[in-house]
């Protein structure tokens, strides 16, 4: 998938304007993808009453984080990365940057800080790109719409599976994106967008924008809960010229969503079962 405006330019524009013109753009919330490694050669040698407390207190401020979404400002969500590239995902969206450096702060202050170690991390912002409107932009403030919130202050889907992979536009002799005109860019994307409505209701997407951020122009973020979506509309989108031509992709990080007592479970299994078997004993006491 690329970024890319909401909708193609339709009218005719002054070509002299609109060459190499970039196309007008709203930011939105800040978001921090933050990959850690868990130490499992010190953690295991935990006493595990230890563990099991470590764990309900990254348990406990696992809700804390998550609860930003409760109040509109911002959201959280906590996945176990699938694969040798780190182990956790914390991916947060807040209103500034300050923010986010901020609950990286918080987390190395948990105990469980203690045993991460940084595996990957990518900052970007909310972006919303418009090419319909020429390079000016809309000719009215389209913030407070609807979609356009939608876009820039989204909440993070429930999906079980999340993919993210950062990306570029290609600056390759002729295939040099940033060399197009005005609107044989905002055709490109168009077209590139209609591939990813056919998605609509199976993977949602959140662009955020990079440059001057972090090391790729882009980060785009998928939310499935049948992770052979990520496959088939990644595959897909391969095929169109927006990507075949002009797409330079990094590496792509997949995982499932951790609620806090999964967490609990993923960092102190044996905690998890002691309870439900205590749960058990209740019920079976009780009838």
């Amino acid at each position: 998938m690329h970024p890319g405006g909401t909708e193609t330019s339709h009218h005719s524009a002054n070509p002299q304007s609109t060459q190499n013109a970039p196309p007008f753009t709203l930011e939105g919330w800040f978001i921090l993808h933050d990959f850690r490694r868990l130490d499992w050669r010190r953690w295991k040698a935990l006493d595990p009453a230890r563990r099991a407390q470590i764990a309900r207190e990254a348990a406990a401020f696992l809700r804390h984080v998550e609860a930003a979404g409760d109040t509109g400002e911002g959201a959280s969500a906590l996945y176990r990365v699938v694969g040798h590239k780190a182990d956790l995902l914390w991916l947060h969206f807040r209103p500034a940057l300050a923010d986010l450096g901020e609950l990286e702060a918080a987390l190395a202050r948990t105990a469980l800080g203690d045993y991460l170690e940084p595996a990957y991390s990518y900052v970007s912002v909310t972006e919303l790109s418009f090419y319909r409107s020429g390079p000016g932009g809309p000719e009215r403030d389209v913030r407070q719409e609807p979609f356009v919130r939608a876009r820039l202050y989204p909440a993070i889907p429930p999906a079980r599976h999340a993919c993210f992979y950062p990306m570029n536009k290609k600056r390759d002799g002729a295939d040099n994106w940033y060399t197009l005109p005005f609107e044989e860019r905002g055709r490109l994307m168009h077209s590139h967008g209609l591939i990813g409505r056919k998605y609509a209701g199976r993977v949602t997407q959140i662009i955020s924008g990079s440059v001057g951020l972090d090391d790729w122009e882009w980060g785009v973020t998928l939310f499935a809960d049948d992770p052979v979506d990520f496959k088939r509309v990644v595959y897909e989108m391969r095929f169109d010229e927006a990507s075949a031509r002009y797409g330079e992709f990094g590496p792509f990080y997949v995982g499932v969503r951790l609620a806090p007592g999964e967490l609990v479970r993923f960092l102190s299994p044996e905690t998890a079962a002691g309870a439900a078997g205590a749960r058990e004993g209740a019920q079976a006491a009780g009838g």
